[in-house]
């Protein structure tokens, strides 16, 4: 079976929609910049991939995460002619890795006002669009394809005919501080499989979809989503298992009806960190055999930054335009492959055109929670 994507909308640090995200991808626009968001002398690392949306440097406030999530929802329903002031008896499935953790942490500091129920994107979600029927899931950085792969799942069932599948993450202080405290040294930019990265730098964004059993006679269908497969190897903590990882690419790809050699884009999860990109690499070798140096591949964190529970839906929403335009944006800062990646044909130093059909996504987060989707073109 196979859903129709029939509406998209995306937020990042380089495109406020899906349009100006995916033409500064393709032209090599970085997000990265010095931190605007915290006060820079409680940290050694200075960089970050940050939405431009506070008052100042320095300075921040509450509900940042869900403004982006509600500017990414209405987008996606207005593009797929939804009316966006009555979403009652949609489904909006929301993936995220911290939710509104960055204003908790305001309130605890400051005594920023944040009352107890705008913890839960429903309360935003309701007063924008009249939405009765919201799910939040925090899985990692796996969390927007996880609810990608329940959206699909209710689709399937028969118990919606359209459901938004929607991600988000900002920044939060407790998250910066923990990866500048594990990586050797504080990362200037995301350099995904390259020997030479320092490890990973954090994104904000926000993406979402709406997905539908039947297009309304002469709706645009940007997509299909043909398949998506979920898994928990709980291998560890952080530290990533490429045998967990291999099996969700297999699963997808059975998920699909498809097979390694029908792939012709896969964006990679490339989070540039030091164990995550050689796993990643072992695994999608492992699973694609024979036909690993068959796809194009590309990791666009290094351009946003980790969005954490966004990143993969803002990597669907940019597979949308790749299969649509034929055109792959780059992986920046990718000058010498790790070993594990030297088959690959990845995509560097500017966007590649290519005839696209069938692209995989894929998403890892902590604790060895996998996802991987199938998309395919519209036709």
């Amino acid at each position: 079976m196979s859903w129709a994507v029939t509406g998209a909308g995306a937020v990042a640090g380089i495109g406020r929609d899906p349009g100006e995200l995916f033409a500064n991808l393709c032209a090599g626009v970085s997000g990265v910049g010095e931190l605007k968001g915290f006060d820079l002398s409680r940290h050694d690392a200075r960089f970050a991939y940050e939405v431009d949306d506070r008052p100042g440097p320095g300075t921040d406030v509450p509900r940042r995460a869900t403004a982006l999530l509600i500017d990414a929802v209405g987008q996606a329903a207005r593009d797929a002619g939804l009316d966006e002031r009555d979403l009652r008896g949609v489904p909006i499935l929301i993936g995220t890795g911290l939710r509104e953790l960055r204003s908790v942490e305001l309130w605890q500091r400051d005594g920023t006002d944040f009352p107890p129920q705008d913890l839960h994107f429903g309360t935003a979600l309701r007063a924008a669009f009249g939405a009765d029927d919201t799910h939040t899931f925090s899985n990692a950085c796996s969390a927007g394809l996880y609810a990608l792969a329940l959206g699909t799942d209710l689709l399937a069932a028969g118990t919606a005919d359209t459901v938004i599948v929607a991600g988000v993450d900002v920044l939060t202080e407790t998250m910066y501080g923990l990866l500048e405290r594990v990586q050797p040294v504080p990362p200037d930019r995301v350099r995904p499989f390259d020997r030479n990265r320092a490890g990973v730098l954090m994104g904000e964004g926000a993406a979402a979809v709406v997905l539908t059993r039947t297009p309304a006679e002469g709706r645009k269908v940007h997509g299909v989503v043909r398949g998506v497969a979920v898994n928990c190897d709980a291998h560890h903590v952080t530290a990533p298992d490429p045998a967990g990882i291999a099996e969700a690419v297999r699963a997808a790809h059975a998920a699909a009806g498809l097979e390694p050699r029908d792939i012709d884009l896969v964006m990679l999860h490339g989070t540039g960190t030091l164990l995550n990109d050689e796993a990643e690499a072992v695994a999608v070798a492992d699973a694609f055999g024979e036909h690993a140096g068959g796809p194009l591949m590309t990791a666009v964190k290094s351009m946003t930054g980790h969005t954490s529970g966004a990143s993969g839906l803002l990597a669907l929403v940019v597979t949308l335009s790749c299969l649509a335009e034929g055109l792959v944006p780059p992986t920046l800062g990718l000058d010498d492959p790790v070993d594990e990646a030297a088959g690959f044909r990845l995509v560097t130093g500017k966007a590649a055109e290519a005839a696209l059909e069938v692209a995989q996504l894929n998403a890892f987060g902590f604790g060895g929670v996998n996802a991987v989707a199938i998309v395919e073109a519209a036709r």
